[in-house]
């Protein structure tokens, strides 16, 4: 099962560092299409463009291995876990990345519902571990008739 959640861990970082680079790739390809536009150039000029801002094509790459390791993770994990640990994980990396080094801030109101989303993630993930280890949910006790 470690070799599952490993996959999924991956995958989750995989997934942050695409969209980052993704993002930390358009600031520049922004600044050289300006008002253009990605297309002005036909799709060669975008490929052309699309070579010169490396990152962007890393985070396509990033984008196509997480599919790879979210893949094999599925093949155990519970999806009702698995999806809400990537996303919310993702987006904790994400938010704290981007105020770290794209200046993007949260107020205390949005960091309360990053708050709350973790808090739920974890009692889902709680519960589908346990559910995966055997305890599955909580049922009222079955009566069996004693046959006298």
């Amino acid at each position: 099962m470690m070799k599952y959640l490993a996959a999924l861990g991956i995958a989750l970082v995989l997934n942050a560092a695409a969209n980052l680079m993704i993002r930390f790739g358009m600031r520049g390809i922004g600044l050289e299409a300006g008002e253009a536009g990605l297309l002005a150039n036909g799709v060669w000029g975008l490929v052309k463009l699309l070579l010169r801002h490396w990152v962007v094509l890393a985070g396509i790459a990033c984008f196509a291995l997480n599919v790879v390791f979210y893949a094999f993770a599925l093949q155990k994990l519970q999806i009702s876990m698995a999806y809400p640990v990537m996303v919310t994980g993702g987006f904790v990396i994400i938010v704290v990345v981007a105020g770290l080094l794209l200046n993007e801030s949260l107020s205390v109101l949005q960091w309360v519902g990053v708050a709350a989303i973790l808090i739920g993630v974890v009692l889902v993930a709680k519960d589908a571990g346990r559910q995966m280890s055997g305890g599955g949910p909580e049922q009222a006790p079955t009566v069996v008739p004693d046959g006298s």
